[in-house]
């Protein structure tokens, strides 16, 4: 169910950003959007993921993985807190590093990482990715984990990345490749180096 409030009363904003919940709101164009809290399958997932990739990934390249940043334009970098989104992740290749805030982050990560729960606004979220430039956004299905991958077009749109033959998925920008297994999980591999192959989430 989606409910839109036009002018949410000063005490119950003040109420939600004292909560655990609030942590997670975002901020559209000055447009409050609330989504439900992750549920621990969630959450799992996306904390078992970053660490297959900080392991695989970031650390042999000198990258970064960081999980819920708050994401916003250059432009929009002196009131971010007027236009943000927040990814389940971010991967930063070094050349990238000068987006980072601290708080927040202003211009466009290498991929961001998305867990789609029930109508949720996943895919609400790429025309600001794909304006920000943002080359890669990952989509797994939180109860599934079947993995979509999305490389930024010609025309600034997001075009999906098509399986190959044998069923895995890879990320041009990172050498990521994920396949779906039949248990209900994804395994994530290096491009072709099965030794460093891990279904997710492991546990």
């Amino acid at each position: 169910m989606r409910a839109v409030i036009a002018d949410l009363p000063k005490h119950w904003l003040k109420e939600r950003m004292n909560s655990e919940i609030g942590q997670w709101d975002e901020m559209w164009n000055g447009v409050l959007h609330m989504p439900p809290m992750p549920n621990r399958m969630h959450q799992l997932f996306a904390f078992r993921l970053q660490s297959y990739l900080w392991k695989h990934w970031a650390k042999p390249c000198g990258g970064q993985v960081n999980q819920e940043v708050n994401l916003t334009t250059p432009e929009d970098e002196a009131q971010w807190t007027h236009n943000y989104r927040i990814p389940d992740l971010v991967l930063l290749t070094p050349d990238r590093f000068g987006i980072e805030k601290n708080e927040y982050m202003a211009g466009a990560p290498l991929v961001v990482v998305e867990v789609k729960s029930p109508n949720d606004e996943t895919y609400d979220k790429f025309p600001f990715y794909a304006a920000l430039g943002v080359p890669e956004v990952w989509v797994f299905d939180r109860t599934t984990r079947v993995p979509e991958l999305y490389t930024l077009g010609a025309a600034a749109a997001y075009e999906p990345v098509p399986a190959g033959p044998d069923g895995w998925i890879a990320s041009p920008a990172t050498g990521v490749e994920f396949r779906p297994t039949e248990t209900g999980k994804v395994t994530a591999q290096m491009v072709g180096d099965p030794a460093s192959a891990t279904e997710l989430p492991d546990t």
